[in-house]
């Protein structure tokens, strides 16, 4: 090979690359354009955040309060707190999920033409409480395991129980969906999903990265926010820059958590259907990976 053939290789790769993060800046985009037209599926992850702290707050103050400061503390109750962490995995996954059906359902609604309401979303899912419920349950089970077994272990074990993570989360990326509209069972849903993320890895891991960069350069621009604060106004101007940063990155939060269910969303209904939404018809899912 001559290196002009080397060069024009090596510019074709870096060109495809381009493409490859141009395409999921795009999908990204199209995600946040879905959640412009209706921006009630905002107050899903809001409603969602809030439960789950004030859950984690009651928790807490429940553990100090019937077992003794001086027990939580030096950890003399483990199998109580156990429990207790138990039972928060298990409501934390199932407001974390029953939002998420939520926010799919509305975000499907949208996608094949309608105009969803706050009160579509709440009706998908408490239509869909029960299996969510029990995958909450088996979520939570599966994630105390490895959060139990990774402060066992060394530094090996904890890079294979975090592969092992990575690889739960990947399987289960389309179970909300799957749960909501086919009507399976938990196990059913799990290899349903496993199946769909196979069918559609390409699409989901472009998207993906494309709301990742976005949300990440977002995030990191709000670092500038207590530092001008400073520069501006000294010590005061740094600490009313910090609560803004702080205020800033939890929108960010909601947002990234809303677009990320729209974009499942629109992955499984072209997995289950073939059809792409015209909300994302600047990209085709049946070549992810083109230019």
């Amino acid at each position: 090979m001559t290196l002009l053939q080397h060069a024009i290789g090596v510019t074709r790769k870096e060109a495809n690359n381009m493409g490859r993060i141009g395409r999921g800046w795009k999908m990204a985009k199209m995600s946040l354009g879905v959640i412009r037209k209706d921006k009630e599926i905002l107050l899903f992850p809001l409603i969602s955040g809030l439960l789950t702290l004030l859950i984690l707050a009651g928790f807490i103050g429940g553990m100090f309060f019937s077992l003794g400061v001086e027990a939580v503390l030096e950890g003399s109750a483990q199998w109580v707190m156990l429990a207790v962490l138990f039972v928060f995995y298990v409501v934390a996954f199932f407001i974390t999920f029953f939002f998420n059906a939520a926010m799919i359902g509305c975000a499907t609604i949208r996608l094949n033409g309608g105009d969803p309401t706050f009160a579509d979303g709440i009706r998908i899912a408490k239509e869909n409480a029960g299996r969510i419920l029990v995958w909450a349950l088996i979520a939570a089970t599966v994630g105390l395991i490895i959060r139990a077994l990774q402060q066992r272990s060394g530094l090996i074990g904890r890079i294979i129980l975090g592969a092992i993570g990575v690889a739960w989360t990947v399987a289960t990326y389309f179970v909300v969906p799957v749960l909501i509209y086919e009507k399976v069972g938990p196990w059913q849903a799990l290899k349903r999903s496993a199946s769909i993320f196979k069918q559609t890895w390409g699409e989901s891991i472009v998207g993906n990265l494309g709301l990742g960069a976005i949300f990440v350069l977002l995030g990191l621009a709000g670092i500038l926010l207590p530092v001008l604060g400073f520069v501006l106004a000294g010590v005061t101007g740094l600490i009313v820059g910090a609560v803004v940063m702080i205020v800033y990155w939890l929108i960010l939060g909601i947002v990234a958590s809303a677009a990320q269910s729209v974009l499942v969303a629109a992955l499984y209904r072209y997995a289950t259907t073939g059809k792409e939404s015209e909300d994302f018809q600047e990209v085709s899912f049946s070549n992810p990976w083109s230019t």
